[in-house]
């Protein structure tokens, strides 16, 4: 396992099973406030990026400002769903402890935040793999995915070099992070096609099974 000194992993859709429910309750929220959007419009224009993603873009497309209680109110649906409904990447837990014996440091780097990140860790059973020092959220950078700089601090706080960095993704806005931070990135293909992940991928996988062989 000696080809990368640290694994980023991204959170939803990638550790754990989110981005269909949060996609769905995000959808519905926002065709409540009056900006219908679908299911699938959510998956195209949101997976993978920070809420400020969402304030611009509606901002941009209707000129009207979304509520200050949007992030508040939106998170708290989100966790309702994820206690009812969230579960662990099927094989995830299998990869991670692969690595643990290989010697191969790992960590997460998510648009969510720290407290989302946290919900859904120790809802799934995961918290205790990451502990709290290897785990990175859009909140500690000015940017979010898919400007490099959520995965170029995770690669400083890890203490390595973002080109001995492996990243694993499952949206465009992730994939174009890691290839702008100078890292290979594995592109997870349980939900969004291999053509929409975007350029610059080292390979694709559709199963977690399939990954381990893939790092080494």
């Amino acid at each position: 396992m000696g080809k990368y000194d640290v694994v980023v992993f991204d959170n939803d859709g990638v550790l754990v099973d989110s981005e269909p429910i949060s996609n769905r309750v995000l959808a519905e929220y926002l065709s409540e406030l009056g900006h219908p959007t679908t299911y699938e419009d959510s998956i195209r224009d949101y997976m993978g990026a920070a809420l400020h993603r969402v304030h611009d873009l509606v901002l941009e497309r209707s000129g009207r400002r979304l509520p200050e209680d949007f992030d508040e109110a939106f998170h708290e649906r989100v966790f309702a769903a994820f206690q009812r409904e969230l579960t662990a990447v099927d094989g995830v837990a299998e990869v991670l402890a692969g690595l643990e014996e290989g010697g191969v440091p790992y960590c997460v780097a998510s648009s969510g935040s720290h407290e989302r990140i946290r919900v859904a860790l120790r809802g799934t059973g995961l918290y205790e793999r990451f502990g709290e020092g290897r785990i990175f959220s859009a909140d500690d950078v000015g940017r979010g995915k898919p400007a490099p700089d959520l995965f170029l601090l995770a690669a400083e706080k890890m203490g390595v070099r973002p080109e001995r960095c492996a990243v694993v993704e499952d949206s465009p806005l992730g994939v174009r992070a890691g290839v702008a931070a100078g890292m290979d990135v594995y592109g997870f293909t349980a939900m969004t096609p291999a053509t929409r992940l975007g350029d610059g991928v080292t390979a694709h996988f559709r199963s977690m099974g399939e990954l381990l062989a893939l790092l080494s």
